[in-house]
């Protein structure tokens, strides 16, 4: 018996020859590929200065000291790690001839790519709570919200994508991966990355399901069920101008939320991913790099609050350049 599992063994590590993957990604004439490459530039380099103000406002002000914030902050946060976990490495094979990537940069590359968009979704869901406690209970607001409950609930986002994903991607890199190297997409996704191994993936494919699911639809569940209580409490206040004011606080984070979740179930929520795998691609592209740019312009196109810190924000950046000259 030893000197099957050691010839098993053997075989499997011998196996494991591939030392890099190429990502296909968008194949296009050098031109266009050119052209992208500005385009996304400009894109990334827009949606990293659009959360990182978010954060140095959240974090200076007094004016944004509050838990919708305090999430806000955190997104912006998860928001810049997944934009860097993926843009860069694409903005550079835009530009390269052989698009490779190592093997285990691969794999670090999926596996906090899925470690942030879990805890993500898991604190989308957190902030829709928020809203619920902030429009149904709004006299014990700031006792059900305190501090440490805020923490506790980042913490538990950040937990839990960092638990989700630990087993399916240990188990991605026990897998023996012998050619061909080639991941038809633009970064290390499970899908492409899994149909590359030799070996049988049917487990690991429903894995990655039944980790998506919850995630996915049950951190969805519970925002819909927040939602559904936050709008019978809206349809009761009386004036009109009462229930636009309290609907207005909840169209940011309900824009997001329908924006992230349905691009999401597109991709994951499947148990085969194979098909459709252009399409992929593109849901992809926006969740990594149009997503990022586009919350920090929908949580402040619309807040008086957050455009009133900003302005006397650029006020006091003006007024100490002049001072220093």
């Amino acid at each position: 018996m030893w000197k099957d599992l050691e010839r098993r063994h053997k075989e499997r590590r011998n196996a494991t020859s591939i030392t890099e993957f190429i990502l296909i990604g968008f194949p296009n004439p050098w031109e266009i590929e050119i052209i992208l490459f500005l385009l996304f530039f400009l894109i990334f380099v827009a949606a990293m200065i659009g959360n990182t103000l978010i954060i140095i406002l959240i974090s200076s002000d007094y004016r944004l000291q509050s838990p919708m914030y305090f999430f806000l902050g955190n997104l912006s946060m998860i928001e810049i790690l997944i934009t860097l976990t993926v843009v860069p490495k694409m903005l550079q094979n835009f530009l390269l001839e052989l698009k490779n990537i190592s093997f285990s940069g691969c794999l670090i590359q999926s596996y906090f790519y899925f470690l942030f968009g879990t805890s993500e979704y898991v604190l989308l869901a957190m902030m829709s709570y928020d809203r619920f406690v902030a429009i149904c209970y709004p006299l014990h607001y700031t006792i059900k919200m305190n501090g440490k409950v805020c923490i506790s609930l980042v913490l538990a986002s950040w937990m839990s994508g960092f638990f989700s994903i630990l087993t399916p991607t240990v188990m991605k890199l026990g897998l023996p991966y012998c050619g061909p190297n080639v991941i038809n997409h633009f970064f290390c996704d499970s899908a492409p990355l899994l149909h590359l191994a030799c070996a049988d993936i049917h487990l690991l494919e429903f894995i990655d399901f039944l980790v998506s699911l919850p995630v996915i639809l049950g951190s969805l569940l519970l925002t819909l069920i927040s939602y559904i209580y936050i709008l019978n409490t809206i349809l009761q206040i009386p004036s009109a101008t009462g229930r636009q004011k309290a609907f207005s606080t909840c169209a940011s984070h309900l824009t997001v939320v329908s924006i992230g979740y349905s691009t999401s179930i597109f991709i994951y929520v499947r148990p085969s991913q194979t098909s459709s795998m252009n399409l992929n691609k593109i849901a992809s592209l926006i969740t990594t790099a149009i997503i990022p740019l586009l919350n920090p312009i929908i949580f402040t196109f619309r807040n008086q609050k957050v455009q009133e810190v900003f302005r006397d924000f650029i006020k006091k950046l003006t007024d100490r350049t002049k001072q220093l000259e």
